[in-house]
């Protein structure tokens, strides 16, 4: 019996690795933020646990997907040679139909429990993801990660369009903020796996282009981010407070992305950069419906 339990809970955490749930929890906060902002922070208990329970599916599903496509890439790279499809402790078959799963069930949630628009850009991302990342550019293109960045900031989108059921100019604003954050976000990491994404055949930037390109990269989409998160406050969707946050962690992200250009690399240095960029896209959305100034006037829609 002691056996049998130790072996099912070890394949649920399998698959619930493979749902990226870290990445869900950036999903659901970025996700709530657009709510919060599309609604001036009156929202309806219902509206918000079935937005986020689809949207956490959608992201589950994407999750599995990706473990899906790149199993075999996976097993020449030391972070994710381990994962349960790769070692064979699952069937990738079950993976796939698990991961299909998750995205009908989110899209049907989404559709019938808050609107079509919310469930058309949910399953969206799954593809945009799923067929145009993982699938496609992530084997041609070192431009993999920035064009790819599309889905990753796709969820205060479909925060705001849960509320407002369109495409307002806020939405956009914090798209824009998710979109920017992403490459620099991601290669801290990837130029500590150079040799790894080489031996795997993936083109990504640190591969493709070097280091020197990669960091320059990386330094201006975080100078980018400054003017971007700030017009939040300038187009008068947020206030005071969240200005001068968001000055504060941009002028210190910027500072620790400076410092990492001009040092070699190391595991600390990367490990410290990538660290900080996900407390910075953390508390800056936070911000967002902590200082709120809108009351719902800015959903004039784009559809």
């Amino acid at each position: 019996m002691s056996a049998t339990l130790t072996a099912v809970r070890s394949q649920a955490n399998d698959f619930v690795e493979m749902t990226k749930p870290r990445i869900a929890l950036l999903v659901l906060v970025t996700t709530y933020s657009g709510m919060w902002l599309a609604s001036g922070g009156v929202l309806s208990l219902e509206l918000v646990f079935f937005t986020l329970l689809g949207t956490g599916l959608a992201s589950a599903s994407s999750g599995v997907l990706n473990n899906y496509i790149d199993r075999e890439i996976d097993k020449v790279m030391t972070r994710t040679r381990n994962r349960a499809l790769p070692t064979g402790r699952l069937d990738p078959q079950i993976a796939l139909g698990f991961g299909l799963l998750l995205g009908f069930t989110g899209f049907v949630i989404l559709f019938y429990a808050v609107n079509p628009l919310t469930a058309a850009l949910a399953v969206g991302t799954i593809l945009f993801y799923v067929v145009i990342y993982t699938a496609w550019l992530k084997r041609s293109s070192p431009l993999c990660t920035e064009i790819g960045g599309v889905a990753g900031a796709l969820p205060p989108v479909l925060g705001w369009a849960a509320v407002t059921n369109d495409i307002g100019w806020p939405a956009l604003v914090m798209f824009l903020i998710m979109f920017l954050w992403q490459p620099p976000h991601f290669w801290a990491l990837a130029l500590l796996r150079v040799d790894e994404y080489r031996r795997a055949g993936i083109p990504m930037l640190p591969v493709a282009r070097g280091t020197r390109v990669t960091k320059f990269r990386m330094l201006v989409y975080t100078l980018a981010l400054l003017p971007v998160t700030a017009a939040m406050y300038g187009l008068g969707f947020v206030g005071l407070a969240y200005l001068v946050t968001a000055i504060g962690l941009g002028l210190a992200y910027l500072g620790l992305t400076i410092k990492f250009m001009m040092e070699p690399v190391t595991p600390r240095g990367a490990r410290k950069l990538f660290g900080f960029s996900i407390i910075y896209l953390l508390v800056l959305f936070v911000m967002i419906f902590v200082d709120c100034q809108c009351s719902g006037s800015f959903s004039g829609g784009l559809v």
